[in-house]
């Protein structure tokens, strides 16, 4: 409604300015100035601009984070771009967290091991090297992130000013687990993070 009220002052100050639209009361000139605002709006609230089904996991449109940063938390996971912590099946798009263990050994998460992620390929580059993520090292009271999972994000490859948006999603529940979906600006020119 904001977007229609400005819509509908610049409709205004364009035909109060117009020689030839001369209504003689400010009353009707109103009229014909919201119904051509309301048109318009019409027109252009009803548009898709982007839908996903998750035939399949598009990662042009979708961009894996990886980091083992914790988002500012301390979250203790260690975000991937493998298929067996993100995958899409039968429409359904699936976030899977798996213990680092599995990967790289228990002894390994305890001691002895540096976890190097800064990778040299496009699709396995460290995304967020904040609270020293793209590198880690266990042993000595610090252990490497015990659970992996993935983070996915479309601020790369869409974003929209106004509209409306639908989600569908079940969330799953447990110790260790912090599901989220978060609709953030694009850029960082409202601060670095809603509050």
């Amino acid at each position: 409604i904001t977007a229609g009220g400005r819509i509908l002052h610049l409709v205004y100050a364009c035909f109060n300015s117009i020689s030839i639209f001369r209504y003689k009361s400010s009353v009707m000139r109103w009229i014909v100035v919201f119904a051509i605002a309301v048109v318009f709006a019409l027109g252009h609230a009803q548009k898709l601009v982007f839908e996903e089904n998750f035939d399949s996991l598009d990662l042009k449109i979708w961009k894996h984070e990886l980091t083992m940063g914790g988002g500012g938390n301390w979250e203790f996971e260690w975000y991937t771009n493998n298929r067996s912590n993100s995958y899409v099946r039968d429409g359904v798009l699936f976030l899977k967290a798996t213990l680092t263990a599995n990967a790289i050994g228990d002894a390994n998460v305890q001691d002895g091991f540096t976890m190097d992620i800064w990778g040299s390929e496009y699709n396995g580059v460290c995304t967020g090297n904040q609270f020293y993520s793209c590198l880690s090292t266990s042993g000595n009271g610090n252990i490497i992130n015990a659970i992996q999972s993935a983070r996915l994000r479309t601020a790369e490859s869409f974003k929209f000013k106004y509209g409306k948006l639908e989600v569908r999603a079940k969330l799953p529940r447990g110790d260790w687990l912090w599901p989220a979906i978060w609709l953030l600006a694009a850029e960082n020119q409202y601060g670095f993070w809603p509050a």
